[in-house]
């Protein structure tokens, strides 16, 4: 078992498949998502892959705009980002969503579409500390938080419920992003997905 992820490692690799998958990256703020999700997105668009990265503030931008950040408001972003991975991946993309989606019940809303669908969809936990997220803090939400000038930060004082049973967990604190990546290469390459 890998130190640093919660599943063991493969190395062997199968065919490029042209199966659409979404690959819900979820997290606080300043976890790692978007950099990993990016740079598995080019390992997998290097491969043949169609590729799609639904980067969470460019869906805010575009397609929710006007929502706040209320638990109702955030499960609707969630569920439209969800409807839109969905959509995609059914048609032979792989679908990356690096979006925090802090509620589980959002979380599953969107599992249960694609189960429905018969849509692959795996659910990747980049469990970095809140501690370490912070001093990372590449957008100043932590210390805007810190000021009083924000509130409602997720992880901080806005809840955020970790996936309990993710298909994987990644500890980005602890190896780097193609360390990272290789792990969600492989939990792909075992899916049949890459």
């Amino acid at each position: 078992m890998s130190a640093t992820t919660d599943r063991g490692a493969r190395t062997a690799q199968g065919p490029t498949t042209t199966q659409g998958a979404t690959i819900w990256l979820t997290g606080l703020p300043s976890a790692g998502k978007t950099t990993i999700a990016r740079a598995l997105a080019d390992r997998l668009r290097a491969d043949g892959h169609r590729v799609e990265v639904l980067d969470g503030d460019e869906i805010r931008e575009f397609l929710s705009a006007g929502l706040g950040f209320t638990r109702t408001d955030r499960h609707t972003n969630v569920q439209r980002i969800g409807f839109v991975a969905e959509l995609l991946a059914s048609h032979g993309v792989k679908a990356l969503v690096p979006v925090i989606a802090p509620y589980a019940d959002s979380r599953e809303t969107v599992r249960k579409r694609h189960q429905g669908e018969g849509t692959a969809y795996l659910e990747v936990h980049v469990a970095t500390p809140v501690e370490v997220c912070s001093v990372r803090d590449v957008k100043g939400l932590y210390a805007k938080q810190a000021s009083g000038e924000l509130s409602g930060l997720t992880g901080v004082d806005d809840p955020y419920e970790a996936p309990e049973d993710p298909d994987l967990r990644i500890h980005a604190h602890e190896q780097s992003v193609e360390e990272s990546v290789a792990a969600l290469y492989d939990l792909l390459t075992e899916r049949g997905l890459a």
